[in-house]
């Protein structure tokens, strides 16, 4: 899956594995023409970050996470660049909810739907793993939204009561939130709609934030949820850390 040509010990193997992955997905179809565009703009968020997971961010991870575990109907939404970038962290994770993953996209199209749906099936048969893969017969819709990428399952998205949305766009997180779902969002931009809107934002790079809920499920099992949790102070830490990154060794 990564036969990327590019030494594991250069100081930005991380981000070039990134972008080989987008480079595949795309030649499979799976990706919206602006799909690099989003990805580059996140990676400039990412050089602020110092390329690195902060405490605030830490503190958001586990309170996702908490939040998930809890829920009685969690779902983890995939677009294409998230099945691209992070796959298999994706299915881990909803195996270890036990819950499904839908592939939800901006810009539907039945040939991105049935790329993105057999690269997950594939990757799901090479893991192993039991993971209900919705996305291929939506039969409801998101209430607020307009056109196709208002389609969803109604044993998915519709009737979930938390939701992992990562890279989503502002629309679309606005219309969970209305909804009543507790919306969890990993954005590197603090600013975007999504970030803002959301009721929790993990102010990290995907595959890094994944990996923190994974290693998190591994070490701890089954975490508490924070009644004090402040939504918009996490932002603002995320903020601070970009703003101060000139300041950091």
């Amino acid at each position: 899956m990564d036969d990327i040509a590019a030494d594991p010990s250069h100081p930005r193997y991380a981000s070039l594995l990134m972008r080989h992955r987008l480079e595949v997905a795309a030649e499979k179809g799976m990706l919206a023409g602006s799909a690099m565009i989003a990805h580059g703009r996140g990676e400039a968020f990412d050089y602020l970050l110092g390329e690195r997971t902060t405490t605030s961010a830490l503190q958001a991870t586990r309170q996702a996470l908490a939040t998930l575990q809890a829920a009685k109907k969690p779902v983890l939404s995939i677009n294409g660049n998230v099945a691209a970038l992070a796959c298999d962290e994706m299915l881990r994770l909803a195996n270890a909810l036990s819950c499904a993953v839908e592939v939800n996209i901006f810009y539907r199209t039945p040939e991105r739907m049935k790329a993105i749906l057999d690269h997950m099936n594939e990757r799901k048969h090479v893991l192993g793993l039991e993971v209900p893969v919705l996305g291929h017969a939506p039969d409801a819709r998101i209430p607020g939204l307009e056109g196709p990428r208002a389609a969803c399952h109604r044993d998915g998205i519709l009737e979930s009561d938390a939701i992992l949305v990562p890279l989503e766009d502002g629309d679309r997180c606005q219309a969970l939130v209305a909804m009543g779902k507790e919306v969890i969002v990993i954005d590197l931009n603090p600013l975007s709609r999504s970030a803002q809107q959301a009721t929790i934002t993990i102010v990290d790079e995907l595959s890094r934030a994944l990996g923190n809920m994974l290693d998190f499920t591994a070490s701890e099992g089954t975490l508490e949820v924070d009644s004090d949790y402040n939504h918009i102070a996490v932002l603002e830490e995320g903020v601070n850390e970009m703003l101060n990154a000139f300041k950091r060794p």
